[in-house]
Order: structure tokens, then C-alpha cells, then sequence
């Protein structure tokens, strides 16, 4: 029996000793095409430079205080046309409530009414990104599970924001091309046309929205 407990206690010691060869060469395994780590150099980050970036990035601009000039109710008179051929638009009527949030960094609208004889809802966001100098704006409703992400420019010639984005196709379920102008008429009037494209690719007007701020 004693004999048995010397012969374990060699094969135990055995093993942990294998098993330490193991793990020694194992840590000491290079990959061939690894770089040492004392040669990796990083530059140093010029934190003043930094935070005058940021800085900007998040300050208000003149756009932004063309998007808090929006700031109010309005009424909405909708036409919707189906397609290029369609010579009888449907029409309807919504409200839009809209504020600036976020310490006046973005705009944010809600629209309520109807649509095709159905409750409607819409929320829409718009900014004015001080880094990419381009407008943004993202479109949500209740008729609808995707989020419709534009981005344009201003026009100061035509008083117009230019957009231009993608969707989803519900029927085809391919990607298609969207364009929306939005023209200032005056302080209290606004034209917003959005254009859709048809299944072989020809563009047309599909929605106008003719809004009067309310006094």
C-alpha cells in the first residue's frame, strides 16, 4: 500500500510539472505576425483642441435659430397623390405642435388629425449637424414601422431646405430614393413637398402640405 502512495504522489507531481512546462511555453508563444508592444506609439491627444471641437459641435447656430423660428401650432392641409397618373389626390387636414428641445439643439414636431378616415399621429426631428453642415431629419408615424432619415441643405436664394434619403418599399420591399423640399413662404407659411418614385424608377409628387401658423 505504501507503495502504491509513492507511485500517485510521482505521478501527481508528474503532472503538475507537465502541466507548468505547458503553461510556460504557452505564454511564451509569439504570433509571427504580432507587433511588440513597447513599438506601438499612439499620439497624444491635444485636449484644448478637443474641447474648442466640442465645443462647437454643440453650440446653437444661425440654423438652428432658423429652426426655433418654426416654434408654434400650425395647420396642415395634406394632398396626397397615389401615383404619377393620379388625377383624383386624396385630401386631409392635421395639426402640428412644435418646439425645440434638447437646449434648442434640435426640433421637434408632433402631428395629429386624420388620414383616409383613420386616427394619425407623426413625430418628426430636425437638426442641423455643425460638423457635417447639413440638416437632418428623422419621420415617424403610426402608419408605419420604419424611421425615414433625410439629410439636405438650405437654399437662402429659394428659401428652401433640400432633402434627399432612402425607404423601404412595403410593397416591393426593395430600397427606393426620396426627396422632400420644404419652401418658407413667409414667417407663417410653409409648402413642404415630399416626391416618391414608382417601381421602375420615375419620380413623383406625392404629398404637398400647405401650413399656417396659428395666432
Amino acid at each position: 500500500m505504501k507503495a502504491n502512495y509513492i507511485y500517485l504522489g510521482a505521478l501527481l507531481l508528474c503532472l503538475t510539472a507537465c502541466k507548468k512546462e505547458v503553461k510556460v511555453e504557452e505564454t511564451k508563444t509569439v504570433a509571427k505576425d504580432s507587433v511588440p508592444a513597447e513599438t506601438v506609439k499612439s499620439e497624444p491627444m491635444d485636449s484644448i483642441a478637443m474641447q474648442k471641437a466640442w465645443q462647437e459641435y454643440m453650440t446653437p447656430g444661425e440654423m438652428h435659430k432658423k429652426m426655433a423660428a418654426d416654434v408654434g401650432t400650425w395647420d396642415e392641409e395634406l394632398t396626397f397623390w397615389m401615383g404619377p397618373d393620379d388625377r383624383l389626390p386624396h385630401k386631409s387636414n392635421a395639426t402640428a405642435n412644435t418646439k425645440m428641445i434638447l437646449n434648442g439643439l434640435y426640433q421637434e414636431s408632433v402631428h395629429t388629425g386624420n388620414m383616409m378616415g383613420q386616427p394619425f399621429e407623426g413625430r418628426s426631428t430636425l437638426a442641423y449637424d455643425n460638423a457635417a453642415k447639413q440638416y437632418v431629419s428623422t419621420w415617424i408615424d403610426n402608419m408605419g414601422t420604419g424611421i425615414m432619415v433625410m439629410k439636405g441643405n438650405y437654399d437662402e436664394a429659394s428659401k428652401t431646405i433640400k432633402m434627399e434619403g432612402e425607404v423601404t418599399d412595403p410593397m416591393t420591399k426593395k430600397t427606393k430614393k426620396i426627396r422632400e423640399v420644404i419652401t418658407v413662404v413667409d414667417p407663417n407659411t410653409q409648402k413642404m413637398e415630399m416626391y416618391d418614385m414608382t417601381p421602375d424608377g420615375k419620380e413623383f409628387k406625392s404629398m404637398e402640405i400647405m401650413l399656417k401658423r396659428k395666432k
